[in-house]
């Protein structure tokens, strides 16, 4: 818990380009919760590199926003393999905070994670000084991590 307070008072004094990314899984069921919170003009940016066709700040005006250009983002920019099998994510929700995004989805994992991976490419292209910041939690286990782009995957042994 600790860990997870250090990260968010870091996040918040950060002056550079910071994403807050957690993975939750969600005790006797094959699920994983993961939150990811980012500024809401770095998303729109890092979207149109999938999708540069439509005006984006007018197509996230309007609620609901759409889930199928969500779920298609974050797939090609986060990848998530639980026991060396890739996950696929579904938006569960987004709203817009002040400046802020923030969206939760859910992946079907497995009964038993034996060992994650995670990628983040959250605005890698963008910015050097980009920081993607992780937590995963699975049962007992919590841990934390700074992605950039030069360092953008970890993966863990869960005992």
């Amino acid at each position: 818990m600790l860990k997870v307070l250090a990260i968010s008072l870091w996040l918040i004094m950060h002056p550079g380009h910071v994403t807050m990314t957690s993975i939750d899984y969600v005790q006797g069921t094959d699920s994983l919760k993961v939150f990811c919170k980012m500024e809401f003009d770095d998303f729109l940016k890092d979207l149109q590199t999938i999708d540069d066709d439509r005006n984006l700040y007018r197509l996230f005006s309007k609620q609901p926003f759409p889930a199928d250009l969500i779920n298609q983002y974050f797939n090609s920019k986060v990848f998530i393999y639980v026991n060396n099998k890739l996950l696929i994510g579904k938006l569960l929700s987004a709203n817009i905070a002040d400046t802020e995004i923030n969206l939760n989805l859910i992946y079907r994992s497995g009964k038993k994670p034996k060992s994650i991976s995670v990628r983040n490419m959250i605005l890698t292209g963008w910015y050097s000084d980009q920081t993607n910041l992780l937590i995963i939690r699975i049962n007992n286990f919590e841990n934390g991590f700074k992605l950039t782009p030069e360092h953008n995957e970890e993966t863990l042994l869960i005992k």
